[in-house]
């Protein structure tokens, strides 16, 4: 989820911008505050829990619990999609708008075939090993590294302060925000074990 946040930077230049872009940051806040809400009472949810639950958590719940919560995951994400289409960014802020809400096709079509899977899965065993979960590791270690890309293009942005060169905003400031901002350390360390199961232990 990390997409539906990443738009929360732009309304900290809002104040050193104007006219277009201060017009942009609000719409695009309306859009991020609205997902942002929606998940985290997902999250707080007794069932939506299961998108956070660590490997000894899981059998607190049902495969099928997840997929509920990817079902309503993908409701979010696509709302975040269709309010972000229908904004056009002002030039001035027009690659920061490509980095921050640049979906990666395949990451949601791996979620959404996932999310089917889980509904037919037995247990977290037979769900651990599908291809379905082996892709969604795959997409979401591709995603994570794509993340990281991102923070050090938009670093790089900041560095040249093409787009802040009119702001009291200095790089080594920027960079933290950035860095809080997309969110690439809220991804699991290792995404290649999401959603399995610890091993049994031997005697």
């Amino acid at each position: 989820m990390r997409r539906v946040w990443a738009g929360i930077c732009l309304a900290l230049v809002a104040a050193a911008c104007g006219g277009g872009v201060t017009d942009y940051v609000g719409h695009i806040n309306v859009a991020v505050d609205r997902a942002a809400e929606e998940y985290y009472e997902l999250v707080a949810s007794p069932r939506g829990k299961v998108l956070v639950a660590e490997a000894e958590q899981l059998t607190d719940f049902t495969p099928q619990d997840l997929q509920t919560a990817l079902e309503r995951v993908r409701e979010i994400e696509a709302g975040v999609d269709e309010a972000v289409n229908d904004i056009e960014p002002p030039e001035e802020v027009a690659d920061l708008h490509r980095l921050l809400f640049n979906f990666d096709s395949d990451f949601i079509s791996a979620q959404e075939a996932l999310a089917v899977r889980a509904g037919t899965a037995e247990d977290w065993e037979e769900l651990s090993a599908s291809p379905e979960m082996a892709a969604y590791r795959t997409a979401l270690t591709e995603d994570k590294q794509h993340c990281a890309d991102s923070e050090a293009e938009m670093n790089a942005i900041a560095d040249r302060r093409e787009v802040f060169a009119d702001t009291p905003w200095i790089p080594g400031e920027l960079k933290d925000v950035v860095e809080a901002v997309l969110g690439c350390a809220g991804y699991p360390e290792h995404p290649e074990d999401v959603y399995r199961l610890l091993p049994a232990p031997t005697s």
